[in-house]
């Protein structure tokens, strides 16, 4: 636990968007960095695509530095097919996100792509 902020892992595709505002508005970078597979992909909406951890946490330490927080929004049940789901959020703002999560061995859930907003 990074103050108060838990770091429990996704035991359900559900519990990682609230982990990661949570993690996010408490400036956990490494916490949130505990939600992606090692080769994960993001797309921030801004043009680029981040490959693999290294080049999403420098955009997550960037976020963080700025002060920006992210809102809590209205999270969609996961779609859920074998090790993989789709996850989703309608942000306040009315954008969407989507990501995509894998069971990993051990039961957990990371997202493997997640895409800022589709609309």
């Amino acid at each position: 636990m990074t103050d108060g902020i838990s770091r429990d892992p996704a035991r359900d595709p559900q519990d990682l968007e609230p982990f990661f505002v949570s993690r996010q508005r408490a400036g956990d970078v490494d916490g949130m960095m505990a939600l992606y597979e090692p080769d994960a992909v993001v797309d921030p909406g801004d043009g680029r695509l981040l490959r693999g951890k290294e080049a999403i946490r420098v955009f997550f330490e960037e976020v963080v530095a700025s002060g920006r927080k992210y809102n809590r929004g209205e999270q969609r049940p996961a779609l859920i097919s074998g090790d993989l789901a789709l996850t989703s959020m309608r942000a306040p703002g009315g954008s969407v996100t989507s990501e995509v999560a894998r069971r990993q061995l051990d039961g957990t859930w990371l997202w493997v792509i997640d895409r800022f907003s589709v609309t």
